[in-house]
């Protein structure tokens, strides 16, 4: 990190100007976040309308919403204000004027990174500490107050757990009909008696408490609260579908945490929620889920940039009270970008390198924008979500010599050493995980089976979503704690739909069978299933198993009807909890 820099000496400072910047910048944000409830307010008709591809819109421009406001905030403070020229008593200034105008507000940790984008893109690096932008929060979100409360109480034990369930679902006024509610809430008493192992008999301390705005995603809206009954907590999500008549139903209910802790996995798209009082939501969910980081469940809420902010304070936190070294990620060492992790940090770090070996062939551009595709896209539950980074400094003695080496001589441009630091110019971070070559390599039996039906059944739900990998290897896969199979290099992804997937021709004459070399063009965007065996299943068993469940996949055939359903604008249905656990309408 670097070392403050020196602060001004004692000058005048003009505190009418100073509270005209803050309130510029606090007005940029309060245009971001209004626009940011408004889009998550829409979630509801598009929900009830059935309209999936204007949900799925929905969140792909949320996502530009904040470096739009940021944008637009610089221009009008260099306009305005001559921002660049601005000494440094005046932004110290303007940053104190900004903390009295966060007192009440409902937002004010969203508010203080916005201040931080704005600001670090304004100032040098130098001046990324606490007297310049919020490198540490200065206010509490612990006790904001709320014209409506983000959730609401019921009492089983006043009207009855039936009555009271009516009532939870009822509250949230979806103005489509129910097919079956009445039949839902005995299906939602039926799951719970089977989770509980008993029949529900509330208490006399029993309560149940909701968030008061629904989650949106894909084709889904989710209920989700937590019920206290007795000494024990139980969270639950009810999600709500609808049938082929428009009509609303509760396709099954959670109560296992690892189960919600799932449906908030970073590798599926992130949710659409009205939320006033952003904080008291993470606070609620956090409450329901210990085990997930604050920053996860931000970003989760489409609050990237805080989940970012909150990371990096983590990081960094992290950093101070450690002494392990970066070292290289364990797996395969890949062509296109340097990865290091922190061995008692659960995350990799990934720089692109300047110069990519043969065959690649893309660019420092064409990487990134195959990660905003990723990120704007629905990873249904097998894509890696990244956090993006720019100008990071890392203790320079915490690197191990030979990643500092690679970093060096593979990514010079990447990087800038300045004194005991090491700058990174640019820089993504996402959960590290088993590589799938490396979890399979000293197993064998029903634990590679079970791991390469699964892999299988990644490639199955990327296309059906319209990702076809590119690279399959299975160096680019990771296992999860929870054993999911998940994709996480995205340097050769690209869409089915711009995919050609062919059968291999026969050979023009048996000379060019014999020769060992292809005799079809394998132009750019042309795939040939037939060829995925030859390199992917080399080995006996992960081949058995492999043909035993996904045989479908070395042909033509599967990829082709994939694509021609997604040319047809067909949206498949993509649920996070197991099959076994929907209800049976």
């Amino acid at each position: 990190m670097n070392a403050p820099a020196e602060l001004p000496s004692e000058q005048p400072v003009d505190l009418q100007l100073s509270r005209t910047i803050a309130q510029a910048l606090l007005d940029g944000f309060n245009l971001h976040y209004r626009l940011f409830r408004e889009a998550s307010r829409a979630a509801q008709a598009n929900f009830e309308a059935g309209d999936i591809h204007a949900q799925q819109q929905l969140v792909r421009e949320r996502i530009a919403f904040y470096d739009q406001r940021v944008l637009e905030c610089i221009e009008r403070l260099k306009t305005e204000f001559n921002a660049d020229g601005l000494p440094d008593a005046v932004w110290q200034s303007v940053k104190q004027q900004y903390i009295g105008l966060l007192i009440n507000h409902q937002q004010m940790e969203l508010a203080e990174t916005f201040f931080n984008s704005v600001c670090c893109r304004i100032l040098h690096r130098t001046y990324f500490h606490n007297d310049f932008i919020f490198y540490r929060p200065a206010v509490s979100t612990e006790y904001i107050e709320a014209d409506v409360s983000a959730f609401r109480t019921y009492y089983p034990n006043e009207a009855g757990l039936p009555a009271t369930i009516t009532r939870i679902i009822g509250d949230f006024g979806f103005t489509s009909p129910f097919a079956d509610l009445q039949g839902d809430v005995r299906r939602i008493i039926f799951a719970l008696r089977r989770h509980l192992g008993k029949r529900f008999k509330a208490k006399f301390n029993s309560y149940i408490q909701v968030l008061a705005s629904p989650f949106y995603r894909n084709k889904a809206a989710y209920i989700i609260g937590q019920a206290t009954y007795g000494r024990r907590k139980i969270p639950f999500a009810l999600p709500i579908c609808r049938d082929e008549h428009g009509r609303l139903l509760i396709d099954a209910a959670l109560f296992k945490g690892a189960q919600i802790r799932h449906l908030f996995s970073l590798s599926r798209a992130y949710f659409l929620v009205d939320m006033a009082v952003p904080s008291a939501y993470v606070q609620f969910l956090h409450d329901m889920l210990p085990n997930k980081p604050r920053a996860e469940l931000y970003t989760m809420l489409g609050l990237g940039k805080q989940g970012k902010t909150m990371f990096y304070r983590e990081l960094f936190n992290h950093l101070r009270h450690s002494s392990d070294q970066f070292v290289f990620a364990p797996g395969t060492k890949g062509m296109v970008m340097s990865v290091f992790t922190l061995p008692s940090f659960p995350y990799v770090f990934k720089i692109i390198k300047d110069v990519f070996a043969p065959p690649k062939e893309v660019d420092h551009a064409t990487v990134r924008a195959k990660y905003l595709l990723v990120k704007q896209h629905d990873r249904v539950g097998r894509m890696a979500d990244s956090l993006e980074f720019s100008d990071v400094a890392l203790p320079k003695a915490r690197f191990a010599d030979d990643v500092l080496d690679e970093l060096r001589t593979l990514a010079p441009s990447a990087i800038e050493e300045d004194g005991d630091t090491i700058v990174i110019r640019h820089l993504f971070i996402e959960c590290r995980m088993k590589p799938l070559n490396l979890y399979i390599q000293n197993r064998k039996g029903d634990e590679v089976e079970d791991v390469i039906r699964d892999y299988g059944n990644a490639l199955r739900e990327l296309a059906i979503a319209n990702i076809f990998p590119g690279d399959m290897l299975f160096k680019n896969f990771g296992v999860t704690h929870a054993g999911r199979v998940v994709f996480y290099d995205y340097d050769e992804i690209e869409y089915m739909s711009d995919c050609d997937f062919r059968r291999i021709p026969p050979p023009p004459s048996p000379e060019f069978e014999m020769s060992g070399e292809t005799w079809f063009s394998g132009n750019k965007n042309e795939v040939y299933p037939e060829e995925f065996g030859d390199f992917l299943l080399t080995r006996a068993d992960v081949r058995a198993a492999f043909i035993k469940y996904h045989a479908d996949l070395l042909t033509p055939k599967f990829w082709q009807d994939c694509k021609a359903r997604i040319k047809q604008g067909i949206v498949e249905d993509f649920y996070p909890y197991p099959q076994s656990l929907r209800f049976s309408h």
